[in-house]
Formats: structure tokens, sequence, C-alpha cells
């Protein structure tokens, strides 16, 4: 699971905003069609796939329900540690959309706590969200972000595809290969006795090369009290969590975090070798855990808290998470789903 990152917040002028907008590839994939008859406060309805910017940007989902009524609604992430959060408070007037939530936190450690509102507020332009987040009361820079429609992928895990060429993403000497989330060096890690390590502080890394459908193979051992997690697509979080013996949901090694609980708790206790199996195929994925099946065909909305990929209709990396806890890898092996 991932850490709220509003302390990493920079603020950015009208015209990068602009900028990021014209950004986004066209995808290969069917999008959602606005109904061009369409032309109020429902326009705001759909799923969105949004991109921060900022020192340590992350990519956020949303969904919105109910706009042009009295009672619009909606859920998103990632607000709180990278969950699924029902929106609290939510408001659409003059073709403005407004969000968030009450929290209380401390404005420095031992002091009172006081309430402070986490408000996102964003206008169409051109089809696409051009919003800021805040936290009212604070003196936390703006975040701007720009939300697009998230595609529409059709493709079924049906039988009818074939399995590519394997290859090992992880040599077992060294880093070659594998950048941070940012594309730079990557730290907090190494390749040591024949696995990829980090120390429990290093940043989110992912595959230089991308990949849409294909099978995953990968190893993996923990220290106590560690979790880290396996992005599919840089988008898609398989979680990684010492909880041997734990009763399974959401957050349980083996869940596609936040979004589909695994069927059982098939962890090892943390010190131990352990697997994961995974299919993807468009946006249905099947999780073997150490030889049990905990998810089948499990459909994924959208992206979760480990997302640094917006673009859900292109090729992604494989992302591995290092900042919460000592961790291991010692096989990563991806093959490839071809038609």
């Amino acid at each position: 699971m991932t850490r709220n990152d509003s302390s990493s917040m920079r603020r950015r002028g009208v015209s990068l905003a602009a900028a990021l907008l014209l950004s986004f590839p066209a995808s290969e994939v069917t999008v959602c069609a606005q109904d061009p008859a369409v032309s109020g406060n429902e326009q705001f309805n759909g799923r969105w796939d949004i991109r921060t910017t900022g020192g340590r940007s992350r990519a956020w989902w949303l969904e919105i329900e109910n706009a042009g009524t009295p009672t619009p609604q909606g859920k998103f992430i990632s607000a709180f540690s990278g969950d699924l959060n029902v929106i609290e408070e939510i408001s659409i007037s003059g073709r403005t959309l407004r969000f968030g939530w009450t929290r209380q936190e401390r404005p420095s450690p031992g002091a009172e706590p006081v309430s402070r509102k986490l408000v996102y507020t964003a206008k169409l332009v051109n089809g696409s969200l051009q919003g800021v987040f805040e936290v009212e009361g604070s003196n936390q820079p703006l975040l701007e972000w720009i939300g697009v429609r998230a595609p529409v992928i059709k493709e079924m895990d049906d039988g009818t595809w074939r399995e590519g060429k394997p290859m090992e993403l992880f040599n077992g000497e060294n880093m070659t290969g594998w950048v941070s989330w940012d594309g730079q060096e990557p730290v907090g890690w190494s390749a040591k006795d024949g696995a990829l390590a980090s120390t429990g502080r290093g940043q989110d890394i992912v595959s230089q090369q991308k990949f849409w459908n294909f099978k995953l193979h990968v190893e993996f051992r923990l220290a106590q009290h560690s979790n880290s997690g396996v992005a599919l697509r840089n988008r898609y979080e398989v979680q990684i969590l010492d909880d041997y013996g734990r009763p399974p949901n959401a957050h349980s090694a083996g869940a596609l975090y936040s979004r589909i609980a695994p069927s059982e708790n098939a962890s090892k206790p943390a010190g131990e070798w352990e697997t994961y199996d995974i299919r993807l195929v468009g946006c249905q994925v099947t999780v073997t855990f150490n030889g049990k099946k905990v998810i089948e065909n499990g459909v994924i909305d959208g992206l979760t808290a480990m997302a640094h990929d917006a673009d859900e209709g292109e090729p992604g990396g494989i992302a591995l998470q290092g900042d919460h806890g000592p961790v291991e890898f010692r096989k990563i092996t991806i093959t490839p789903l071809v038609h």
C-alpha cells in the first residue's frame, strides 16, 4: 500500500496544466464517448484517470455517479493511504465539481488535533477534468491535476490467448532494466546474493520494458512486519504483506489492493520465499498465491494507489514497491500473451 504524498506538493501555473492536458496519448482501445446531447453537469459522470503534477507524482482514479441530480456521489483513489474511498462531501455547481473529506490531523508533533478539509475542485475543459487539490487551513501549496475518461478495455480472458516467449526481468546480477518511478536511477535497491533487494526505504521501481497482456511469475521474501506490492502495467497493485494466519480482506497479501479480496490467505511466515503467478488480460486478473488460486478472472475497475502510470489504454511496466519495509525478489518472469 502507499502513503499520502501531499508533503511533496508543488505549486504549478495554469499553463503547465494546459500542457499536461495535451500530453495524454490517444488510446488504441475504445474510450467512453460523451453523448453530445449531454451538455450539463451530467458530463462529470463516469470514471476518470488522473495525472498529478509535483515532486512525487502519482496517478489517481475517480468515479462520479448521479451528476446532474441533487445527490451526486463518487469514489476516489488516493486520499487516505491509497484506499478506495467513498467521497464524503460532493457538490456540482456552476459547472464546477467540488469534493473532499474532513479529517483530524496534528499541525506538529504533540500538538492538539485540528480539523482539515481535503478539497478537490475541477472544471471540464475540452472533455477533460482540470483541477486542483488543497488542504484548507494548511500551508501546503496547491497541487494541480488533469483527469481523462478511463478507456473501456474490451479484451477478455476467453481462452484464445497464446503464450509468447518468456523473459526474465531480473538478471540475478544487477539492476539493469529497472528504474525508479520517475525514470531515474533507483534509490534504496541493490542486487545481492542473487536477489533484487530493497532496504525498506527505497523508491518504487519499474521495469523499463512495458507489457499489455501477460503471465507473471514472481518469487519474493519479506521481513517481519514488512509489506510491498507488485503493480501490473504500473497501475494495479497485487499486495505483498506479512500477514500469515490473518483473515483475508481487500488489503491482505494476494489482494488487488483495496479492490478485490483474495478468497483465502495463502501467506507463509515472514522470512520464507513465496510465489505469485498472475495472469492479466484486459481488465481481468487471476492471482495464484503459493500454489492456491485466490482471485480468478477478477474484474479491475480502475487504478490502485501504487499507480504511477495513468494511461490505462497503453502497455505499462512491472513495478515493485520498496518503501514499506525490507523485501527481496529473486525471480521475475513475464510471458506475453498474444492472439
